[in-house]
């Protein structure tokens, strides 16, 4: 059978063979020939006219007039709707080889037992029992796993605790959108069932937490923290809570998350740090990092694109993980960007971190960026022999105490950068995660999303008619629910061009090559606490915060947008610091924080309320 060529190179062969007449066509010979073969073509590959609207022609070769044939009329299909979950076909992954030689690599160097879970084992509790509710509210999240496997508490006991002093404090600190009483206290009970039976699920068995409400839930609305949202019910959970469920813990309380994942402002208005209620809690996990602090939950689940997990832990003075890209399961979880979200534990110690970490981890078939990696907390570890770089802007306290303890840091200078990335990209994929949502309120404001205005293109205010401010918010304050600021994310993204968009994946993946090469040599390093938090970002690399000193904290100034507003007052609180880890090294960071903890006692001190 011919080809589409060999037609083409026969009708030519045909039409330099023709006896040709410039007068009777009107047209000289090598228009005709152009026009004969662009005829022919078409008829060859099936084309069709570039303008939409024009009909085919051919030539007809008797009176060498070009005639037109109208198409038929194709009934074209409605695109398939997406909503803000379904995940395009292209997958970040960090490793700089890809994900194929990282799998590689470990069968290499670790055989099977590398995609073996390692249970972590929790210490046996030794010595008098805590009475005092507030006490007990208090204890890092292991040490309550200690007391109900020993059958010294209830699971429903710290369960009754928990939700006593979630409705005495909401009012202060703004925390919770559900409060899940009833499912709560039947989760406890379950568990305490299972406990008198002689089962045991794991470390986190009858222990109660908290969860971002950006994570889809049967039991209650997820909200992203949006009042367009504030119903929104899922006939599924979120993988997270899957898992959680599976391993005992019990839900204690859907908590807040800054609108649309961003700061710490939701349609209930604002979330507070407990330490200094004058001001809010950061974000996005603003609920998670307030009630965490707050002693109203044992341990909450985050989430990070940029800075939403390392940002409210830093604030409220706790402990966290944001893990290496792919680790944790995402799916159920609203979405601002496929390649650089993450989930992780937000908790009172480095120890907690790893405990609820060893159950989150790991592959799911619904979350195609997930991967399997080796996770191996180690409480004994030997800091002499770890490869810790220390920059000349880490926090000296947390620096003297590590080498006291046996660090041999290793100095190093400025991590690598990338010039003309222009974000990754990632007002794109806020754009397209949020397309169904842009165009609903598009439709709402009567607004032309194929000529947005400025405004709109330079991410400010979405349409004339923005939500409502909350009440007690000022003009002009800096939060997102104030119409200045309404909806900046998804609307400037979808004027980005393709080409400019893969040229920015382009330089990121070069950049995650460089980063590679940088942390060749090192396990960690420490550096500012907020110093790298935007490049890892893009290049999926782990960090753990935790609290190396208690002072009056330095959170820059004016709260509202008018500059002549004095800075807040603060009183002393936990100040954080952050170890960034190199890739998959999420247990080796929680490790390295656990020796500075264990002879340390920042992590243990309590807001007053």
């Amino acid at each position: 059978m011919d080809t589409p060529l060999d037609v083409l190179d026969q009708a030519e062969a045909e039409l330099a063979a023709l006896d040709y007449d410039e007068a009777a066509t009107g047209l000289d010979r090598r228009e005709f020939m152009f026009r004969s073969l662009v005829a022919a073509a078409a008829g060859a590959f099936g084309a069709r006219s570039l303008g939409a609207q024009t009909p085919a022609q051919y030539l007809d070769a008797t009176s060498g007039i070009w005639r037109h044939v109208q198409p038929p009329v194709q009934q074209q299909q409605p695109p398939v709707p997406l909503g803000n979950g379904e995940a395009p076909a292209l997958q970040f992954m960090p490793y700089p080889a890809g994900t194929g030689a990282l799998m590689a690599n470990l069968i290499r160097t670790r055989g099977a037992a590398a995609f073996t879970r390692t249970a972590h084992v929790v210490t046996p509790w030794v010595g008098a029992v805590p009475k005092d509710p507030e006490t007990l509210a208090f204890l890092p999240a292991h040490r309550i796993s200690a007391l109900i496997r020993a059958r010294h508490i209830t699971s429903r006991q710290i369960t009754d605790i928990y939700l006593e002093r979630l409705k005495r404090y909401n009012p202060t600190l703004n925390c919770v959108v559900t409060l899940m009483e009833t499912s709560a206290r039947a989760e406890a009970d379950a568990m305490d069932a299972e406990t008198r039976a002689g089962k045991s699920r794991g470390p986190l068995h009858g222990v109660p937490y908290g969860l971002k409400d950006l994570f889809a839930t049967r039991a209650a609305p997820t909200s992203w923290g949006s009042a367009d949202f504030k119903d929104q019910a899922y006939d599924y959970d979120a993988e997270i809570v899957v898992r959680l469920r599976a391993a005992g813990a019990v839900l204690l309380a859907k908590l807040s998350t800054g609108l649309f994942a961003q700061n710490d402002w939701w349609y209930g208005g604002r979330t507070n740090n407990p330490w200094n209620t004058n001001i809010g809690a950061s974000g996005s996990s603003a609920g998670p990092g307030s009630a965490t602090a707050a002693g109203l939950v044992a341990f909450s689940i985050g989430t990070e694109t940029q800075g939403s997990i390392v940002s409210p832990s830093i604030r409220n003075g706790i402990s966290a993980l944001r893990p290496t890209y792919g680790r944790v399961s995402r799916h159920g979880g609203m979405v601002l960007s496929w390649s650089q979200d993450r989930v992780g534990p937000m908790c009172r110690t480095v120890e907690d971190c790893a405990m609820v970490f060893s159950v989150l981890h790991g592959v799911d078939e619904k979350d195609p960026s997930t991967v399997t990696t080796p996770f191996r907390f180690d409480r004994a570890l030997n800091l002499a022999a770890v490869r810790i770089g220390v920059d000349p802007n880490a926090p000296k306290e947390l620096v003297d105490k590590l080498k006291s303890l046996g660090m041999k840091p290793k100095e190093i200078g400025a991590r690598p950068t990338i010039a003309g990335m222009a974000g990754g990209g990632l007002n794109v994929e806020y754009a397209a995660a949020f397309d169904s949502y842009v165009q609903r309120k598009a439709k709402e404001f009567g607004l032309d999303l194929n000529a947005l205005p400025e405004r709109a293109n330079n991410n400010a205010s979405f349409g004339n008619t923005p939500p409502a401010r909350p009440a007690g918010v000022a003009e002009g304050e800096n939060n997102p629910m104030a119409p200045a600021d309404w909806n900046p994310r998804f609307v400037g993204g979808r004027t980005l061009r393709a080409f400019d968009f893969v040229n920015n994946q382009r330089r990121r993946l070069m950049l995650v090559q460089k980063w590679g090469e940088f942390m060749k040599d090192l396990d960690a390093f420490i550096a500012a606490p907020n110093a790298d938090v935007a490049p890892n970002a893009q290049t999926g690399h782990p960090c753990a915060v935790l609290p190396y000193k208690f002072d009056v904290p330095q959170f820059g100034g004016p709260q509202r947008g008018n500059d002549s507003t004095p800075a807040p007052t603060y009183k002393a609180q936990p100040i954080c610091a952050v170890i960034t880890g190199n890739l998959y090294n999420d247990d080796v960071i929680l490790s390295i924080a656990h020796q500075f903890q264990k002879n340390t006692d920042f992590h243990s001190r309590r807001p007053s309320l």
